[in-house]
């Protein structure tokens, strides 16, 4: 590892988005804290990142996500009412979230888009390469692909993102990367990306999802960028800009994925997110499964 590719800490996780496919759940409550089994979605990634051993997380919020700082605060009165009942197991899960990194927020302010939101973290970072996860996207802690992303980043420089395979008619839901191969097998050159193409103009059916590990020299270049797809400034068009041109910031490389990916994103996905996890559960998953199997041969 060189002076120029220092070792990344720190992590930001945009949560100030409205949440209005989950409304009217998300009308009171933040589409981050919506649970998955028994833990909310924007604990796993915040999991994710301190097993990645980025400990430094900055949350960026918005109007109503004050239960996000609460969940990753000390409950006093909870941790004191469970200790009294002996309950060491459940105490031992509300404790867990006060210890897992180092939170900071800040509030976006106006929702400008995924590039603002990543612009909002600018004084924070600093100089410093960091990692940008979606909490859209859950990764199975048995494939680290966060920690993969990292290694790339620091013997390569400059930033990497997270790819996957898709089929063709399903590219238009996301960005999508033109790339080179390389020498590793699950990592590519990229040299161009586009926001949510036609699938006739998409360069490849590798999606962008949900993690990157981003050069500092990104907040340039979005400063800059000006408002694209949807009118809001995109993360992607600023990345397309390092990839065309490697003296603004390092090259691109991607990490092509194929492990676990849960997609919390829509309410269909986010079910079914539920249920793969409960199902792989030692303490859930036997009984899930059994119910589930009776459930499905009476339905069908």
């Amino acid at each position: 590892m060189t002076e120029a590719n220092p070792r990344i800490s720190k992590a930001v996780i945009p949560a100030a988005g409205l949440g209005t496919r989950f409304l009217p759940a998300t009308k009171a409550t933040p589409k981050e804290m919506l649970p998955v089994v028994d833990k909310p979605a924007i604990q796993y990634v915040v999991e994710e990142a301190a097993a990645a051993g980025l400990d430094d997380v900055l949350m960026i919020t918005g109007r109503n996500k004050r239960p996000l700082e609460d969940h990753f605060d000390r409950n006093h009165e909870l941790e004191s009412a469970l200790q009294k009942k002996g309950d060491g197991s459940r105490l031992s899960k509300v404790q867990e979230s006060n210890d897992l990194a180092t939170i900071h927020y800040v509030r976006q302010g106006d929702p400008k888009g995924l590039g603002h939101a990543v612009l909002c973290a600018a004084p924070h970072v600093g100089n410093e390469p960091f990692a940008v996860l979606l909490g859209d996207d859950l990764i199975d802690p048995r494939d680290p692909l966060l920690q993969r992303m990292v290694e790339i980043q620091e013997q390569h420089g400059g930033s990497v993102i997270a790819l996957m395979e898709v089929a063709p008619e399903q590219i238009h839901l996301y960005g999508c990367a033109a790339v080179e191969s390389t020498e590793a097998g699950d990592v590519v050159k990229v040299t161009g990306m586009v926001e949510k193409p036609d699938p006739a103009d998409a360069p490849s059916n590798y999606a962008i999802i949900g993690r990157y590990v981003l050069a500092p020299q990104i907040f340039d270049v979005l400063r800059k960028t000006e408002p694209g797809r949807g009118g809001e400034i995109q993360l992607t068009d600023a990345l397309q800009q390092l990839a065309a041109d490697e003296k603004v910031g390092g090259p691109v490389h991607g990490v092509v994925f194929k492990g676990r990916r849960y997609d919390t994103g829509d309410r269909g996905d986010y079910l079914r997110a539920i249920v793969r996890l409960a199902c792989e559960r030692e303490d859930l998953g036997p009984d899930f499964r059994t119910w589930l199997r009776s459930f499905v041969a009476e339905e069908m």
